[in-house]
């Protein structure tokens, strides 16, 4: 095996590699504030183009039949938004009874 044919087969590991040395070799590129923007790019432009490649690799047969499913993303949307804040609120008003710390209740 050529070297060419060995780097296109490894091209994620050789990557990890390079990306690690240049941090190590600048690592005030990444820091919050510096020209990267970490704070800014990872938290909304990464975040949002990871989904975003993720939507885009859904076939549409598969798309259209799980919007078929209103039923079930009406009771997990319930579930998830409006039962457990509910019952998380509910479990809240009733640790400060027990001996439980109330830092612990905050976090």
């Amino acid at each position: 095996m050529g070297l060419i044919a060995r780097v296109r087969k490894e091209w994620f590991i050789i990557g990890i590699v390079l990306v690690i040395t240049c941090a190590k070799l600048a690592p005030s590129v990444g820091v919050k504030g510096g020209p990267l923007r970490p704070e800014i790019t990872i938290t909304y432009v990464a975040v949002s183009v990871i989904f975003f490649n993720s939507g885009l690799s859904l076939k549409t047969e598969e798309l259209a039949s799980a919007l078929m499913h209103v039923k079930l993303h009406f009771f997990v949307q319930t579930f998830t938004l409006v039962f457990f804040p509910i019952a998380i609120w509910l479990l809240l008003k009733f640790w400060p009874l027990t001996a439980i710390n109330e830092w612990l209740l905050r976090g």
